[in-house]
């Protein structure tokens, strides 16, 4: 199987098993607050698929916030999977209780931003495309704007975290090699998509089945898998001249020159151009499942980052894709932010 049709599979997989094990509610752990807004995407304005502009997001802040007006905080960015948005990503990693677990148990407080990136293909893959948008620096520039001009934040890159699981942990290496002028600590979770696609023989009942997408809503009638290709394709081979979907798929007659532009999406294929932004990071982070099909090239992503002497955390850990997420999430991700990011507001603020 090629690259991303393991991905998707594996996707599929976790998509069907959505059973995340949840930690204990921890006594004594006071509440966070959940705060539902919009995002405008200055970045994504004028996308020919039709995906919104204006963005959902849900704000955690944390147990202090209310109390001190005076006091400023981190910042952590979670980026969601594919099929998901941020309200259904709010169920897997089990906010806000996880968040406030991790506070209780002696994490510091920071606040948790989960943004929107589902598009009528189910996911943007936080990638540049005049078809989508640019989902990229919508992260990176629209939705840390927004969130920095109206929440009480330390505005620098040393008190910003990225972090994702699956495609978004796709989009935080993509986006965290990019963007390391903006975001201080990253932490990788169950990264798909880090290879690029192997050319395979055709499959003509998918190809049949793409054939007949006239229209973006078209696809919500398609397998997981073909409809995925349909994502990666809007994201990676977007073609501004090929109405109604403005793509081009690796189908027959043409896939050596679409795959060779999904494979310059590839951050195992670029990894190698982004090797002193990744040194400015005050730490990285990468976990896996054991049974993850995505363990394969989570660890050449190990190795390539260990190959260039660039210091980071590996760890592969008993569970599937999904099965342990909210427990990384709060006995991880969050103590790893609280070790690694500044608390320290800038002079005059």
């Amino acid at each position: 199987m090629s690259a991303l049709a393991l991905a998707c599979a594996a996707i599929a997989s976790a998509s069907a098993q959505v059973k995340t094990t949840v930690p204990d509610p921890v006594p004594g752990a006071r509440p966070a607050t959940i705060e539902r807004i919009t995002i405008h995407g200055k970045a994504l304005e004028g996308n020919l698929e039709g995906d919104a502009i204006d963005r959902p997001a849900m704000v955690f802040l944390p147990p202090g916030y209310a109390r001190d007006r005076s006091r400023r905080y981190p910042v952590v960015y979670a980026l969601h999977g594919y099929s998901i948005g941020a309200e259904q990503w709010t169920q897997e990693i089990h906010v806000p209780q996880t968040l406030e677990g991790a506070f209780a148990r002696g994490a510091r407080e920071m606040i948790v931003v989960l943004p929107d990136s589902k598009t009528v293909h189910n996911g943007s893959m936080y990638s540049s495309s005049v078809t989508t948008g640019d989902f990229e620096t919508f992260i990176a520039r629209d939705v840390v704007s927004y969130v920095d001009a109206h929440y009480r934040t330390i505005p620098a890159r040393d008190s910003r975290g990225l972090v994702g699981h699956s495609m978004g942990g796709y989009g935080a290496s993509r986006i965290g090699m990019k963007h390391s002028d903006v975001f201080g600590s990253l932490y990788i979770m169950s990264p798909c998509c880090l290879s690029p696609r192997a050319p395979g023989p055709a499959n003509p009942a998918n190809e049949e089945a793409l054939a007949a997408v006239r229209t973006p809503a078209d696809s919500a009638t398609l397998p997981f898998g073909v409809r995925a290709q349909l994502a990666a394709a809007a994201a990676w081979s977007p073609n501004p001249n090929k109405p109604p979907l403005y793509l081009d798929l690796p189908t027959s007659g043409n896939e050596q020159a679409v795959l060779a532009r999904w494979a310059a999406n590839a951050p195992l294929a670029f990894v190698d151009q982004y090797i002193r932004q990744l040194r400015e990071y005050r730490a990285i982070a990468i976990d896996v499942g054991d049974m993850d099909t995505l363990k394969v090239d989570t660890g050449k992503l190990h190795d390539a980052l260990t190959a260039y002497g660039i210091t980071h955390a590996f760890e592969i850990y008993p569970g599937t894709h999904t099965s342990h997420v909210a427990v990384r999430f709060q006995e991880y991700v969050m103590p790893f932010f609280s070790r690694t990011l500044s608390f320290e507001a800038a002079r005059g603020r």
